[in-house]
């Protein structure tokens, strides 16, 4: 009698998908961004990259043996994600103790005081950005000079970290705008994975391809934004540059990476698109009517906690049911 026949709640799903395998094809869609990061931003970046992704790994494997006493889940390889996550999500000349912490927040806080993977109800990276946004605002907003954009200022510069706006800080102080070909590519300032939008786009099809993510979060929420920012221009009705902004700061890694997070996106289909399209409109107000230039992270943890309340009144009926049951 040792062969039992368990019974669950669909869906009833037969595949030999894992984590492991899941997060596997996540960190190898991640290495186009990556590569473009440490090509613009130099050695920083890659410092900055090993840092955070040992710091998660090793807090997750510390906090679940010393303080939680659960079994280890490293090999899963959901901390090395989130490790890179984060670090992609960081300015390249950040002070690594303050990736640390931020790693910290990351898996013990946000991960594992609520249970370990799947438990989360917000992004962890998002999470540890936001909350490093936070506490230390000065030096999350001190952008490095991209390697190719000016050279010279750049080798004579002591730190190569300069008071260089992102193309989003730009347009939110009326400063020179950078071509759309330099955005594209990722010769801009900004976060280590967020600028080049080639790499990530990359990144998106080979998850698609894969079957990790379906095409229905990112190309809504993408396309929410472009439209909610042509609609409300700076110079009024239908006077916006929606290429500029879906080419400009965190969208792209948002969209694809970020907001299609199993664990905090919805698992209806009616759900989803109320969810993604949510992380577009809130990314457009936040970035046209806040003094913040970018929305992206925010817009996305709040539709995070939304995501069980989606869920809820966006269930399927049963076959036959009451409507209102």
């Amino acid at each position: 009698m040792e062969n039992r026949l368990y019974m669950s709640s669909s869906p009833h799903i037969r595949s030999d998908a894992s984590t492991s395998k899941i997060m596997l094809d996540v960190l190898i869609s991640l290495v186009p961004a990556s590569v473009a990061g440490v090509y613009f931003f130099g050695l920083d970046a890659a410092l900055m990259i090993v840092v955070c992704i040992v710091s998660c790994v090793a807090f997750e494997y510390l906090s679940r043996r010393f303080l939680f006493k659960r079994s280890n889940t490293i090999s899963d390889l959901s901390a090395a994600v989130t490790g890179l996550l984060l670090a992609l999500n960081l300015p390249p000349a950040l002070p690594k103790w303050m990736a640390i912490v931020g790693s910290f927040f990351a898996i013990v806080v946000i991960k594992q005081l609520f249970g370990g993977i799947g438990q989360n109800f917000v992004n962890p990276a998002l999470g540890a950005r936001v909350f490093l946004l936070v506490a230390y605002g000065t030096k999350m907003t001190q952008w490095t000079m991209p390697r190719g954009f000016n050279e010279a200022v750049a080798i004579t510069s002591a730190t190569d970290a300069l008071t260089f706006a992102t193309p989003l800080g730009a347009l939110k102080e009326g400063g020179e705008l950078p071509g759309y070909l330099d955005m594209f590519l990722g010769n801009i300032g900004g976060s280590i994975g967020e600028t080049s939008a080639l790499a990530l786009i990359i990144g998106g099809i080979y998850l698609l391809i894969r079957k990790v993510i379906t095409w229905e979060i990112p190309v809504i929420y993408i396309g929410t934004v472009a439209i909610m920012s042509w609609v409300l221009g700076p110079g009024g009705f239908l006077t916006g540059d929606p290429l500029y902004h879906v080419l400009a700061g965190g969208l792209m890694i948002g969209a694809i990476f970020m907001a299609t997070d199993y664990t905090t996106s919805p698992m209806t289909k009616k759900g989803v698109i109320i969810y993604a399209a949510g992380c577009g409109l809130l990314t457009v107000l936040f970035r046209m009517y806040t003094n913040m230039p970018e929305g992206v992270s925010y817009a996305i943890l709040l539709m995070n906690t939304a995501v069980p309340l989606i869920d809820r009144f966006t269930v399927p009926r049963p076959f036959g049911g009451d409507a209102h049951a």
